[in-house]
């Protein structure tokens, strides 16, 4: 995309800061995402995750900094930003007393919608969800899954054009995982912003379009998932040959290249760009050796974390949390 066309930001940020008495959880990161996309931001518990959620959602103040939400000054027009986005946060807020279609017209008259609009958007997102059969049972009953996407419906239900999920997919299986993957997709597909805070990195790596890694209050690395592979060493091409010969007329060629001579191997480390792949291929070339296979191979984003933090990808749901703040539900 290029500069005259890039996409209007839906979210900016400069220098937010919040600390916590002594402890300082924010410590002046700077953020901007295009509409229509989405944004993760990783990181491990206590690193500022869900700070910065509930400061662009205007759920609490920033000691420091500036931010517009959906064209709105977080401070000055925090009732517009508060309008404009929608937000699902690590619990649940679905009313177990209530049935799925209740709590979806509870959320209509919440947002002051005519009735008759209210039922329309309530039978529409039970379908969309493919929670219709569930619509009069009690939430009381419903699995992981179906609690969820009931969760995300209701913040759907005044159609914001903006939302935050705060870690949306904690404690679902697989299955109900990748449901609701595609449900986030398709979303976005619908031009929805979505700022994502998420402990799973293979989460990160499916769905975002740019990845942010906020360590002890600083945002250490953003970029596309594969750019932020490539920040890092561990990357290699490997040539597969079909004999022994061929390997061994080569294998000198690439300088600390790694042979593996049972498996008829070549690793030569390589950031995967084209002009890395177009080199190595004059080298053979040049060597009249062919490689029966070629694969690029380059580190994951849990390579990316543990290289980026010097922890472990575990940490990300483990470490030091912030002390305790009050809570409020908000949509």
């Amino acid at each position: 995309m290029t500069a005259a066309t890039a996409a209007p930001a839906a979210i900016t940020a400069l220098g937010l800061r919040k600390s916590y008495g002594d402890k300082v959880v924010l410590d002046g990161i700077d953020i901007t995402i295009p509409e229509g996309t989405i944004f993760a931001l990783l990181g491990p518990n206590g690193a500022g995750k869900t700070t910065t959620v509930e400061i662009l959602s205007t759920l609490i103040a920033a000691d420091a900094g500036e931010a517009q939400v959906g064209g709105y000054d977080m401070v000055k027009q925090a009732e517009r930003v508060r309008k404009s986005i929608g937000v699902t946060g690590q619990f649940s807020a679905v009313d177990n007393l209530l049935t799925a279609e209740e709590n979806l017209m509870l959320m209509a008259d919440l947002n002051h919608l005519p009735k008759a609009e209210g039922k329309r958007r309530a039978a529409d997102l039970l379908a969309r969800f493919d929670l219709t059969e569930a619509a009069q049972k009690t939430a009381a009953t419903f699995s992981g899954g179906m609690r969820r996407k009931l969760d995300l419906a209701m913040t759907l239900v005044a159609a914001p054009g903006i939302i935050f999920l705060d870690e949306p997919t904690t404690g679902l299986d697989p299955r109900s995982r990748r449901i609701m993957w595609d449900l986030i997709r398709d979303l976005v597909r619908q031009g929805t912003t979505i700022f994502l805070t998420t402990q799973y990195l293979e989460e990160a790596d499916q769905l975002a379009d740019r990845i942010a890694l906020l360590d002890h209050g600083k945002l250490i690395a953003e970029g596309t998932a594969e750019e932020l592979k490539r920040l890092i060493p561990g990357g290699h091409v490997r040539l597969q040959f079909a004999e022994a010969a061929q390997l061994a007329a080569v294998s000198g060629l690439f300088g600390v290249a790694r042979a593996d001579e049972e498996a008829l191997t070549l690793a030569i480390p390589s950031d995967g760009s084209t002009a890395n792949l177009r080199a190595i291929l004059d080298v053979l070339d040049g060597a009249d050796v062919h490689a029966e296979s070629l694969t690029v191979h380059t580190p994951d984003l849990d390579d990316v974390f543990l290289t980026l933090t010097g922890r472990p990808k575990e940490e990300l749901s483990e470490g030091s949390p912030i002390p305790d703040q009050p809570k409020e539900s908000s949509r």
